[in-house]
């Protein structure tokens, strides 16, 4: 069950001004921005963005000019990596359309000796790599950085691709001084400018205007003194949450005729569906015929699918590149066992049909990408496919690209909210979630002996969805994932082990000795039942109102068991009592479960979280539950020799 939906809402502004503020003209940078030591607005700020102009422009023959000043101030370069290496996307449709890169400038200053003293990015210090078939990557680092520096870029691409623009964020992690967004239009060119955030504009100038001598629709909005964003913890991408603008084409005057470019998600189903590279792939229904094996054709429709995915899991790889459409399209996967996330999913939906199971693809847009415009239609938002079916009524979901998929357990990039079925006729929202629940088991086997020091045997496994999410981590970069298990428990590890199980699982385990778990008072050992597992913080701790759903992937349970031997004779004492609490709703539940036989005791800590997502009403009802949690953990357990 879905708590609720995210629901963005454009706005359309028309004729609005704001007094008189003059955009586009950038600042001299002062000695006194070059000398501050902190920011104003925020005193542990690493950096602060001092001036950032994004000014869009359309000339008459059909090109968009952006340009692009950023100046920042540097106040701890050890915090502010991101501004210190930058990265400008362009990019090529492969068709005989790209995008330009033009009059690149990078410049760092720094006050010494009484004057300012410019470092230039030099022509050899700027890199261009390839990201994909359709990006390209120019990179440059600033040099000669150090604390109090002020680092400043500017550039021009040229683009011929008009339909929409990349969306511009106001808010940063860090504070903003000033940042504005221009956008200025032919007359005859008509955009929606999509507005999404909960920051106003300090200037605002929208209306008709006669520059660059013609008729033009101008945009432009200006901000100052915009707060740090502060990301939130369980959220997907915080950026959905960011204010932000982006610019839609929705129609234009040809010859005195309008033409109309508003589309409809139907109308994103029909370009679908005639496209060489989606639409037209699927017709090449000859190509999967012979494909499957006999005996899978025979299964059950449920047994089928599940098989049907097994076999492509089994057969064919995700080159990591995500895309609506195809590269080099399903007969050339067929036959080299690779192919991008389009060409996966599409044969896996062909795959389906052959074996008469009424399958079509789906189409989203992955959480990276951000959380899909119902309002606004668009190819451009798409960079994902899916494949699914029906059965009894039931509507189910397949992903090929992960090894560690099932139905209904598609890659967590993926899970965003909804995405949209490609229906023989018509295209339809579905909800995109996991339905399942996830398990997260923290198991600790462990033995006390007489001098208080204990040794034992630590498993940490994951299951259903998690077990996939951890995975990705830990293949991503297997020493990294080592490290926060070493940097997250200060007592000596050994035999420390991760992997996917056979059940696909993922399991981390160690074993351990410590004489730091228990304080000595007189003859007695004190220490918590939890032992390492215990924290007496939580991550529910905003003090900020929230601002985006709680966001867990999954519903999940997390439990905690851990097992104490005491040696021969000695007796627990002020055995904490099991306790249970929950949210009125009992979508958020705890139990504190304590067990004893003799010298062992067993304590068992278990959070039931019923939904994958919940609004942000929820906030409070974590927070106070969490509350409650850590002071019922802190509790601790007498050892005595008797």
């Amino acid at each position: 069950m879905i708590k609720r939906s995210l629901l963005f809402i454009p706005v359309f502004v028309s004729g609005i001004f704001f007094g008189q503020h003059k955009f586009l003209n950038t600042p001299k940078l002062s000695e006194e921005d070059l000398k501050s030591e902190k920011s104003t607005a925020q005193q542990d700020a690493p950096a602060e963005v001092l001036y950032r102009s994004i000014h869009m422009r359309i000339d008459y023959n059909g090109y968009l000019y952006k340009d692009v000043v950023d100046r920042v101030k540097i106040y701890n370069k050890d915090n502010a990596s991101k501004f210190l290496n930058q990265e400008i996307q362009t990019y090529d449709n492969n068709k005989g359309s790209r995008e330009t890169l033009s009059n690149l400038k990078a410049n760092t200053f720094n006050y010494e000796g009484g004057k300012i003293v410019v470092t230039k990015v030099e022509r050899d210090q700027k890199y261009k790599s390839t990201e994909d078939k359709n990006y390209n990557i120019t990179k440059f680092a600033f040099p000669n950085v150090k604390n109090g520096s002020v680092v400043e870029y500017s550039y021009s691409v040229l683009t011929p691709f008009l339909g929409s623009t990349p969306r511009v964020l106001i808010e940063e992690e860090i504070p903003v001084r000033y940042v504005e967004y221009v956008f200025e239009t032919p007359k005859p060119l008509g955009y929606s400018i999509n507005y999404k955030g909960s920051i106003s504009p300090t200037h605002r100038e929208t209306g008709p205007q006669n520059i660059y001598g013609g008729e033009y629709e101008v945009y432009r909005f200006g901000y100052e003194n915009v707060p740090a964003f502060k990301d939130e913890k369980y959220v997907q991408n915080n950026e959905n949450y960011k204010t932000g603008i982006k610019a839609e084409l929705n129609s234009a005057v040809f010859d005195n005729q309008l033409k109309s470019y508003t589309l409809s998600w139907n109308d994103v189903r029909k370009r679908l569906m005639e496209n060489d590279d989606f639409g037209e792939q699927l017709k090449k229904q000859s190509l999967v015929k012979e494909l499957l094996p006999t005996e899978i054709k025979a299964l059950p429709t449920m047994e089928k699918a599940a098989a049907i995915l097994k076999f492509v899991q089994k057969n064919y790889t995700w080159n990591k590149e995500d895309d609506v459409f195809t590269d080099k399209g399903i007969r050339n996967l067929i036959s080299s066992k690779t192919g991008n996330t389009a060409e996966i999913n599409l044969l896996l939906t062909m795959l389906l049909r052959s074996a008469d199971i009424d399958a079509d693809p789906v189409v989203l847009s992955t959480v990276k990408r951000g959380v899909l415009l119902s309002y606004s239609p668009s190819i451009a938002q798409l960079n994902y496919v899916l494949a699914s079916f029906e059965d009894e009524g039931k509507f189910y979901l397949l992903d090929g690209t992960v090894k560690q998929s099932e139905i209904n357990m598609i890659a967590p990039k993926a899970l965003n909210y909804y995405g949209l079925a490609v229906g023989k006729k018509e295209m339809k929202q579905i909800d995109i979630f996991y339905p399942d629940t996830s398990k997260t088991l923290l198991t600790v086997d462990a033995k006390m002996n007489p001098d208080g020091t204990f040794e034992g045997h630590f498993s940490d496994r994951d299951t259903k969805l998690y077990a996939m999410v951890v995975n990705e981590n830990y293949l991503e970069n297997k020493e990294d994932y080592t490290k926060t298990y070493k940097d997250k428990y200060k007592f000596s590890l050994t035999n420390l082990k991760h992997g996917l199980q056979e059940n696909n699982d993922f399991e981390t385990s160690f074993d351990f000795t410590s004489d730091t778990f228990v304080d000595v008072i007189g003859n007695k050992l004190v220490f918590n039942p939890l032992l390492f597992l215990y924290s007496q913080n939580h991550d529910f701790n905003q003090k900020e109102p929230r601002k985006a759903p709680l966001e867990f992937y999954s519903a999940y349970d997390k439990i905690k068991k851990v097992t104490i031997t005491l040696p021969e004779g000695y007796v627990f004492e002020n055995v904490p009592k099991s306790k249970k609490f929950r949210t009125e709703d009992s979508a958020l539940q705890y139990t504190y479960l304590v067990t004893q036989a003799g010298n062992k005791l067993t304590v068992e800590s278990i959070v039931n979280v019923d939904d994958s997502v919940f609004p942000k009403e929820y906030y409070p009802a974590f927070t106070q539950i969490f509350d409650n949690i850590a002071k019922q953990e802190a509790q601790v357990v007498t050892a005595v020799k008797k």
